[in-house]
């Protein structure tokens, strides 16, 4: 039987991981279709993304046999806002990269889609989209500040301690912003029984005074 996690240790077990040094994930795209990547992310924080499409014998495109792929190896992406605002946009490229500083919190969205080809064709490529703490070059950091690896891993320590606390902050209040809608949906919820009772009341009642005066019309009462 699978141990219980309490909510916040997991979700502290995600911010730990999300920390740490991660690689790019591998998608496949149809000719003519779309694939949609999502990141909730928080106001003031950094994301940054690359992006570029994977050779058919899987090894990653070199600059050279770029230029040998046919036209349908080729993707477009826009990266959107949670209101909706065009942060990236690239058409008919076969790698790229964006960063950007969130104005916005919430899930921001990276919309991959591929040309219409016939006969359909598959493209693989491999997308790394990292926002928050992990978007800094620890290497640079370690080269400009000539700090040894054991400064180096505090720094990292302290960056991701300072990181948790933030977005611990940012869940608990996304937490009391989804208490709060709960709290005005039953409000308006109840309001809305109130009102559809009364209707019904109203409605019986008439009913019940038509059938009286209709009685009492055909002396039946």
């Amino acid at each position: 039987m699978a141990a219980h996690v309490p909510g916040s240790l997991h979700h502290l077990l995600l911010l730990l991981a999300a920390a740490l040094p991660a690689s790019a994930l591998r998608f496949d795209l149809h000719s003519g279709h779309t694939k949609c990547i999502s990141d909730d992310i928080k106001v003031g924080a950094m994301a940054v993304g690359k992006y570029h499409i994977v050779a058919p014998d899987d090894g990653s495109l070199s600059s050279s046999s770029q230029q040998q792929l046919p036209d349908s190896h080729r993707i477009s992406l826009r990266v959107t806002s949670p209101y909706g605002n065009s942060l990236h946009y690239s058409e008919n490229v076969q790698s790229g990269n964006f960063a950007f500083t969130a104005s916005e919190a919430g899930d921001y969205l990276a919309c991959f889609w591929a040309p219409d080809h016939r006969p359909s064709a598959t493209v693989a490529f491999e997308f790394d989209w990292r926002s928050g703490v992990s978007t800094k070059d620890w290497g640079t950091v370690a080269k400009k500040g000539q700090v040894d690896m054991m400064e180096l891993e505090l720094k990292k320590l302290e960056d991701t301690i300072k990181s948790i606390h933030e977005e611990m902050f940012y869940l608990r209040e996304r937490e009391e912003e989804m208490q709060e809608l709960n709290r005005r949906t039953n409000s308006r919820m109840a309001w809305l029984g109130f009102l559809s009772l009364a209707i019904c009341l109203s409605v019986a009642g008439l009913q019940l005074w038509h059938l009286k005066n209709f009685f009492e019309r055909k002396k039946l009462l």
